[in-house]
């Protein structure tokens, strides 16, 4: 299980990973200067389901599909993306610091930047990359719940 999850992550850094042909900052190669509700349409497309009790209005998108290990929150305002985030459930603490590390080294290995760490503790950790058009933050809370998000905002 634990290898699945590393190999759908890996194939998240190389979809993230600037080049010099991209011409757009994207989201698992769904750029996210399209419409919003075109946005969602195709995440629909690829299996995920709009979890409408967590929705908001149009404002807010919450995505889900099952067999996934996380959930992808869209933030929308007048039918543009302004924030896409996953957000990982796992069950130990460890395995959550081992994915952050992964997470980080491989957006630096595919980016050819460092990240911005303002916060670099055990438990609580933020990796902040800047790319192309937008930005990606890795961010590990282990409080209470091992959470470990990946946020991509737009410029």
């Amino acid at each position: 299980m634990g290898r699945k999850l590393t190999y759908c992550l890996l194939g998240l850094m190389t979809l993230v990973g600037c080049s010099e042909e991209r011409q757009s900052f994207n989201y698992r190669g769904l750029t996210l200067s399209m419409p919003a509700s075109q946005w969602v349409d195709s995440m629909v497309a690829r299996g995920f389901a709009v979890d409408s009790a967590a929705s908001d209005s149009g404002q807010t998108v919450v995505l889900a599909k099952q067999g996934v290990k996380y959930r992808v929150i869209a933030a929308c305002q007048d039918n543009k993306l302004q924030a896409v985030q996953e957000t990982y459930s796992l069950s130990t603490n460890d395995s959550t610091r081992r994915m952050w590390q992964e997470l980080r080294d491989g957006l630096e290995k595919e980016l050819g930047a460092w990240p911005d760490c303002p916060m670099l503790k055990d438990d609580h950790k933020i990796a902040n990359f800047d790319a192309s058009d937008g930005f990606i933050s890795v961010i590990l809370e282990n409080t209470y719940k091992p959470t470990l998000k990946v946020l991509y905002r737009t410029k």
